[in-house]
């Protein structure tokens, strides 16, 4: 027996009219990134100089610096490098249009039940992303920035002064680089609930393998976060440990619903066999 969840919404479509689909969709998405890269291109300095806050504020803790600037050693490597951060503002801020569109153009294609499955996961992704790059921005980037303003050496009898004259180019890419890496190491979640909901991971297998997650995430933090002696590999590793627990808690959810949904059709199955028994008898 199918109902009305074992079905597509939408009855199946020409490849032609997909393909039509398609073209609009991505005409759609690649407007929304243009007009907002356009619109975060005006304000890239602004922009600019909120990312340059905390390089701004480890300079002012080291008493005595004067000279806090940031340079650019090429011609057009400002230009270029304003370019660039409107381009990553534009993706950020034109994401949840394309993630709009590519949902309007797989969802005609999926099951009412599919549909539920995918839709936490499809606003989770984001959230969690803002949330490992806020996490980055305003408790670790400071202190990885005052740690490596710490090897600037004072002028002496007989020696010269080393100072940090960071490029505008290379500091972007830096902070660029630690952003999409922590905004992406955030999505442990949702990709240990898909794999839950898939059926290739269990809640039961993640509790048992704890102490090999453990050393995977102190592993990867160490990897991805600057040498500043633990500090800040421990402050990415702590919230990555709590997010596999969340992450075994969720696959216990998805499993009891799977259980309830398995027990509900068995039922449904039951009862129809048991209808269908009668008949004869009432004929």
């Amino acid at each position: 027996m199918t109902t009305n969840d074992d079905t597509p919404d939408e009855k199946k479509m020409p490849l032609l009219d997909h393909l039509r689909e398609l073209r609009q969709r991505l005409l759609y998405s690649i407007g929304a990134f243009l007009i907002a890269f356009f619109a975060c291109y005006y304000f890239s300095q602004p922009i600019f100089d909120f990312l340059v806050q905390p390089q701004a504020a480890a300079y002012a803790s080291v008493p005595g610096r004067t000279g806090q600037r940031l340079i650019f050693t090429a011609p057009t490597e400002a230009f270029f490098t304003y370019m660039r951060v409107a381009f990553f503002a534009a993706a950020f801020v034109s994401f949840p249009v394309i993630a709009n569109q590519v949902w309007m153009f797989v969802a005609p294609g999926l099951y009412k039940k599919e549909k539920r499955v995918f839709m936490p996961f499809l606003l989770a992704t984001p959230v969690l992303f803002v949330l490992g790059a806020a996490l980055l921005y305003y408790l670790i980037l400071p202190f990885v920035l005052t740690f490596f303003i710490g090897f600037e050496v004072a002028a002496g009898d007989g020696t010269l002064p080393i100072q940090l004259e960071a490029k505008m180019s290379e500091y972007l890419s830096f902070v660029m680089l630690l952003l999409f890496a922590f905004g992406v190491s955030f999505q442990l979640p949702v990709l240990l609930a898909l794999l839950a909901k898939a059926g290739m991971v269990t809640a039961k297998g993640l509790g048992e393998k704890r102490r090999y997650a453990v050393v995977g995430i102190v592993t990867f933090a160490a990897i991805v976060t600057p040498p500043d002696f633990g500090f800040s590999m421990m402050l990415l590793a702590v919230p990555l440990y709590l997010l596999y627990e969340v992450s075994i808690w969720v696959a216990k959810w998805i499993e009891r619903d799977r259980f309830r949904r398995e027990r509900e059709a068995e039922a449904a199955e039951i009862a129809e066999e048991a209808k269908s028994k009668r008949r004869p008898a009432d004929a």
